[in-house]
């Protein structure tokens, strides 16, 4: 049988580790293109928003190339979608740093704000509180570290559902208090770690991710 790979786009909206994160998606199994281009980004089978610098100038540089519309529409089609980092934070309803307030994409409602921990930014490596029934995490123990590089994160989960929709699998992490480390949420996932600097556990977590489209 022969087993089609993949194709994903990494949106290149002048943000993130757009290399890294292009060679951990092809070593995990998929057909990687880094593009600003809308169309390829729309039609592609799974689309990855990287993010790195201040919520502002991610959001920025998103809205020049229409991501905003691009993640949008692909989820009003139930295409799927994985943020990592600020790409992640930017899905949230708003960004507050250094008392600038930015909206962000708004797809669930919460505030990216700073953590409260002796020592900033979070950087190295950490575990994570993944609940049961999450797939971007199965087969991986509750020992395993994911590498993180952040001083601002989701301290509080908004979003409740009910009515017969599926409550979101949120995954959680602490560096001086508690934040939101992954989210789950039908065809939208997001990691606030960096799975392509995080070795062999980002790379199954990659690879359960590309399992579900």
């Amino acid at each position: 049988m022969v087993v089609t790979k993949k194709n994903i786009v990494v949106l290149d909206y002048g943000s993130g580790n757009l290399r890294s994160a292009e060679r951990a998606l092809a070593r995990a199994g998929a057909e990687v293109t880094v593009t600003p281009d809308f169309d390829a980004a729309l039609e592609c089978d799974g689309l990855v928003v990287p993010g790195v610098g201040a919520f502002e100038a991610c959001m920025k540089g998103l809205k020049g190339v229409r991501g905003d519309q691009i993640i949008g529409r692909r989820l009003s089609g139930g295409r799927p979608v994985l943020g990592i980092c600020v790409g992640m934070q930017i899905l949230f309803g708003r960004g507050v740093e250094h008392g600038v307030e930015t909206e962000g994409c708004g797809e669930w409602p919460g505030t990216v704000e700073r953590l409260e921990a002796p020592v900033l930014p979070h950087m190295g490596w950490n575990t994570v509180k993944a609940p049961e029934g999450s797939v971007l995490f199965e087969g991986l123990d509750a020992a395993t570290r994911f590498y993180f590089v952040h001083s601002y994160g989701v301290r509080e989960w908004e979003l409740r559902t009910g009515d017969g929709f599926a409550e979101p699998v949120v995954t959680w992490a602490e560096h001086g208090v508690p934040f939101v480390a992954a989210v789950e949420n039908g065809p939208l996932m997001a990691t606030q770690f960096h799975p392509e600097k995080s070795g062999d556990a980002g790379a199954a977590l990659l690879r359960n991710w590309l399992g579900t489209l």
